[in-house]
C-alpha cells in the first residue's frame, strides 16, 4: 500500500488520466464502466482517502480554482507573493484532479467578474488585490464559491509585524522614520499605515508617508523622493521585502551608509530578505497558508481565525536593539 496515496496514484494504478479518476471518485462526469470498476478498485486497494479541500472541490461543479488578482500593474502575475500563493492553492486543489488558474483583474474588473460568474469550469474563485467595496459588488452567481485574499479574508497580521518593526527603530534611537506604503486603493495597505500614523503620533514623532506598489522600482523612487522631501529622514520602513531592496539600492547608490545614516525595513521574510547586504529586517508573512485558508474559504469551510501572525526578523539593515 502506497503511504498517503493521492489520486495520481489511484489513477496511475488503474491505467486511467486523473481527470477520469476524479470524475469516478466524485461521482461527477462521464467514464466508462470499465473505467469506474478499475478507478474503484484502485481506491480501495490503495486505501485511497480523499483531502479535505479535495472533498470540497469535488461536491462542487467545475474543474478549477482561479486565483483572480486584482491589480493596475500588467507583470503583477510574476510578483513573489502571487507566485506563492498559486503554488499553495494548486498543491492544495491538486488532489481532486483540478486545476489552479491565475489571471489579472483591472481594477476596474465587472465585466470580467460577470464572465467568471459564466463560466461553468470555475469551481471557486480567490481574489487578491481588493478595496473594501469589491465583495458587495460580486456578481450573484459568485457568491458563495468566493474568498478574499486581505481585508475581510484570509489576511497576514501586518499592523503587529510591521508595528514592531517600527518599534524597534524608535528603540534604536530613530526619530525621524518614513513609511512606504502600499497602494492608496488597496484595503490591505490601511492597516499597515494606520499602525504607522499612530505609533507617531503616541510617540510625538511627524509623519512622513509615500505610496508605492510593492516593487524594487518604486522602492528606488520613493527612498530619493523622501530624502529630498525629508533630508533629515534616519528609517525607511515599507510594506514589502522587494520595496525595500529598492530602497537599499538607492541609498547604496547615493553613497548613503545602512543602517549607520538611515536604517531600513522590509516585509515579508523573503529570499530576498537574507540576499541583500546588510541583511534586511523585515516581518513574517505565511503566504501559503493564508492562499489554502483562502481555498477552504472559497468552498464554504468554516474559517475561524483568518488572521495569521506577523513576527519581526531583526537583520543588519535597522541595526540591534
Amino acid at each position: 500500500m502506497t503511504a498517503n496515496p493521492g489520486l495520481a496514484d489511484v489513477a496511475r494504478r488503474a491505467g486511467v488520466s486523473v481527470a477520469t479518476a476524479s470524475r469516478v471518485l466524485s461521482g461527477r462526469g462521464p467514464a466508462s464502466p470499465a473505467s469506474r470498476d478499475a478507478v474503484r478498485r484502485a481506491a480501495g486497494e490503495l486505501g485511497y482517502v480523499p483531502h479535505p479541500v479535495a472533498r470540497r472541490l469535488a461536491e462542487r461543479s467545475g474543474t478549477r480554482i482561479v486565483l483572480a488578482v486584482r491589480d493596475e500593474r500588467a507583470d503583477i502575475l510574476r510578483d513573489p507573493f502571487v507566485t506563492r500563493a498559486a503554488a499553495a492553492m494548486a498543491a492544495a486543489t491538486e488532489p481532486a484532479g483540478l486545476g489552479t488558474a491565475l489571471i489579472r483583474l483591472p481594477l476596474n474588473a465587472a465585466a470580467e467578474l460577470e464572465r467568471l460568474a459564466a463560466d461553468r469550469s470555475v469551481a471557486a474563485l480567490v481574489v487578491a488585490g481588493h478595496d473594501r467595496d469589491l465583495p458587495a459588488r460580486l456578481p450573484g452567481g459568485l457568491r458563495g464559491r468566493t474568498a478574499m485574499i486581505g481585508v475581510g479574508g484570509s489576511d497576514v497580521d501586518s499592523a503587529a509585524g510591521i508595528g514592531a518593526l517600527i518599534q524597534h527603530l524608535c528603540a534604536t534611537g530613530r526619530r525621524r522614520i518614513a513609511l512606504v506604503a502600499g497602494p492608496s486603493w488597496l484595503g490591505a495597505s490601511w492597516a499597515p499605515l494606520t499602525t504607522y500614523n499612530r505609533l507617531m503620533r503616541a510617540a510625538g514623532l511627524p509623519a512622513r508617508v509615500v505610496h508605492g506598489d510593492f516593487t524594487a522600482a518604486r522602492g528606488r523612487d520613493a527612498a530619493r523622493e523622501i530624502r529630498r522631501r525629508w533630508p533629515d529622514t534616519d528609517a525607511i520602513a515599507t510594506v514589502s521585502d522587494a520595496t525595500a531592496v529598492g530602497v537599499l539600492r538607492a541609498l547604496a547608490a547615493d553613497g548613503v551608509r545602512v543602517p549607520a545614516d538611515i536604517a531600513v525595513t522590509g516585509f515579508d521574510d523573503s529570499p530576498l530578505a537574507e540576499a541583500v547586504h546588510p541583511g534586511l529586517s523585515t516581518a513574517t508573512h505565511p503566504v501559503e497558508l493564508i492562499a489554502v485558508a483562502a481555498v477552504r474559504a472559497a468552498l464554504g469551510e468554516p474559517a475561524p481565525g483568518r488572521l495569521f501572525p506577523s513576527h519581526p526578523v531583526i537583520r543588519g539593515s535597522c541595526g540591534a536593539a
